[in-house]
């Protein structure tokens, strides 16, 4: 799975409500180790969900082969984050979400319920389902991962990668500075 930069904008009110970062689903086959486009958001949690037990491999695919080219490369042209094997399936009607910072510290993990809200937590999951009981006998807050996935250093924009190395180095001289200030 990869990721771009969701575009800066002046103002939250500009930005559509609940963009995802994700541009292209990918799986990488078990034998060839090829990275392939997933249809779907849906599609790539099924894979995920259970790929640990039924490996993916390209075959999966309807006429491909690992014989094929890959459908995309693994590079620094995007932002790659790899999800955790295994995450359980976005429960039916909802909606999952990553969206990567604009400094790219973190990725951040929301659900959409079927009514447009979104939730951050399995607390908040729990309260949806609490006022909401058409769903609450349906879905359970298990059934929601807020499982941060990791992002791929090495497919971070070189600009961004140095202004945080910039920034990392100014507070440790400050820091460094106030040790010496404070021993005097």
């Amino acid at each position: 799975m990869d990721v771009q930069d969701t575009p800066k904008t002046s103002s939250k009110r500009s930005r559509p409500a609940f963009q995802s970062s994700v541009s292209v689903y990918a799986a990488q086959c078990d034998n060839c180790r090829k990275w392939r486009v997933v249809s779907s958001q849906e599609e790539f949690e099924e894979i995920r969900s259970k790929i640990e037990e039924e490996p993916f491999i390209c075959s999966r695919k309807p006429q491909v082969t690992c014989d094929d080219p890959a459908d995309i490369e693994y590079d620094a042209t995007r932002t790659w984050v790899i999800d955790k094997p295994n995450l359980p399936k976005t429960p039916t009607g909802f909606r999952r979400s990553l969206v990567l910072r604009r400094d790219y510290s973190k990725i951040d993990v929301y659900y959409i319920t079927p009514l447009g809200k979104k939730v951050r937590t399995k607390n908040e999951v729990a309260a949806f389902l609490k006022a909401n009981p058409a769903y609450e006998g349906t879905v359970s807050p298990e059934e929601f991962s807020f499982t941060i996935p990791k992002i791929m250093e090495d497919t971070i924009p070189d600009d961004i990668l140095l202004k945080k190395s910039s920034e990392s180095g100014s507070n440790k001289k400050k820091l460094k500075t106030m040790r010496t200030e404070g021993q005097e």
